[in-house]
């Protein structure tokens, strides 16, 4: 009896130290409810445990999805799970796993997968609907898709990035037969915060391009101007007015 008393208590002593190694893991891979969600423009916000979005019912996709990307949570190892399934937190015009078929259009991650391989919970939350958009397969698997590898080689070169990623969609180009808005273009920014802090952002048109990732490199003010979106406004004024005016690309690695 003394000796089952014993293997219980060391049973115990392993769950428990497994469960709070994997909490310190996930509260350092989903900062995403702090410090910078944006403030919704044409949706409303839905907390995900790993990730943020701004859903629009109108254009039946988010706005942007915004997270903090860690070392932690690209090195996972987190099998996908193509559990493609409507988001239970979108109010109304949710969208369902087949309203893309026979569309041409992938159903384009905005918070990637392999952004989230750290645990089942946060790969299975990229495959809500909500987190879709029409991508032409030719930009989704192309110059799209280099640019996502590219954000998790800086992640890792930096020790974890905020990441802001969504559809342009002031400018249409067209929609699903289910109204799903086909955004013309797509944004991405980037921000290390720091003593020494930067931030960058992208614009690429959803067809298939080449060439380098840095010329699709705009400032954080354009894409704002674009989207209606204000980013980062959490930063103290003079500091956040300098990292989004311009278009620096050093200390980012091509």
């Amino acid at each position: 009896m003394r000796l089952l008393h014993t293997l219980a208590f060391v049973l115990f002593f392993v769950c428990s130290s497994c469960a709070q190694e994997e909490d310190t893991l996930s509260r350092s891979a989903s900062k995403s409810a702090e410090n910078y969600t944006p403030q919704p423009s044409l949706g409303y916000t839905i907390q995900h445990n790993y990730f943020t979005l701004s859903y629009s019912s109108t254009h039946r996709q988010a706005e942007y999805s915004y997270y903090y990307l860690s070392p932690e949570s690209i090195l996972g190892g987190q099998a996908r799970t193509d559990d493609f399934r409507v988001d239970p937190k979108v109010k109304s015009n949710p969208v369902k796993s087949t309203d893309y078929q026979g569309s041409g259009y992938d159903r384009g991650h905005l918070c990637p997968a392999a952004d989230m391989a750290l645990n089942l919970t946060a790969m299975s939350e990229t495959f809500y609907m909500s987190n879709m958009s029409p991508m032409a397969p030719s930009f989704n698997r192309g110059i799209w898709s280099r640019l996502e590898d590219w954000v998790r080689e800086e992640a890792l070169g930096n020790s974890g990035l905020y990441v802001v990623t969504g559809p342009i969609l002031s400018s249409s180009c067209g929609s699903l037969k289910e109204s799903i808005t086909v955004p013309c273009a797509y944004y991405k920014i980037v921000f290390k915060e720091g003593s020494q802090p930067k931030m960058l952002g992208f614009v690429l048109s959803n067809a298939g391009a080449s060439g380098s990732l840095q010329a699709f490199a705009v400032s954080v003010d354009e894409i704002e101007k674009k989207t209606g979106l204000d980013f980062f406004p959490q930063l103290e004024n003079t500091l956040e007015q300098s990292l989004e005016s311009k278009v620096s690309l050093s200390g980012w690695r091509f």
